[in-house]
């Protein structure tokens, strides 16, 4: 069942107004279900290929940097290693990926792509064209959004590493 959210009548400046916490003025609401809505095509998009879309994003870090620790794949990915061992498990386990202790620290594990892995790029190409083309919205337009949600999640990443610093270490 799709809703369309309620048109709003415009920018709620005022947090005293009682419109402030309307579910259509919370831009947090509107990130959330683009997120689902972009789901749920990936979703489509990539069962010919086997992932889910976690796994993509594992894959498109690994098609692009090549082989790399886990530590550092989770931060290209923004993921703890607690989200990430699992997704690297059914990757590994699909035949994708190789997982491998360093032998100079038994700490780290390296991930790096098997050949089926490699191949499997060629088979994905299609996949952002046509994310594009479901978004009705033209390349520029795409890398617009896309550098504006990078200036607010940054943005976002200074707010919390200001508010976790409390009053006192201001």
């Amino acid at each position: 069942m799709s809703v369309s959210p309620t048109p709003s009548a415009g920018p709620v400046t005022d947090a005293a107004d009682p419109d402030w916490l309307r579910l259509d003025r919370q831009i947090c609401f509107s990130l959330n279900a683009a997120s689902r809505a972009f789901n749920g095509v990936y979703r489509v998009l990539l069962k010919d290929l086997g992932l889910t879309y976690p796994q993509y994003l594992v894959m498109l870090v690994l098609w692009e940097h090549g082989a790399l620790p886990v530590k550092q794949l989770g931060e290209h990915l923004r993921l703890d290693s607690g989200t990430l061992s699992p997704l690297l498990k059914r990757l590994e386990g699909a035949g994708l990926v190789r997982r491998e202790r360093s032998a100079s620290d038994e700490r780290s594990v390296r991930v790096t792509l098997t050949g089926e892995g490699t191949a499997l790029r060629e088979r994905a190409l299609e996949v952002p064209r046509r994310i594009t083309a479901a978004t009705g919205a033209d390349p520029a337009e795409i890398g617009e959004l896309r550098d504006r949600l990078d200036r607010l999640t940054g943005a976002l990443d200074a707010a919390v590493r200001e508010l976790e610093q409390g009053p006192a270490e201001r």
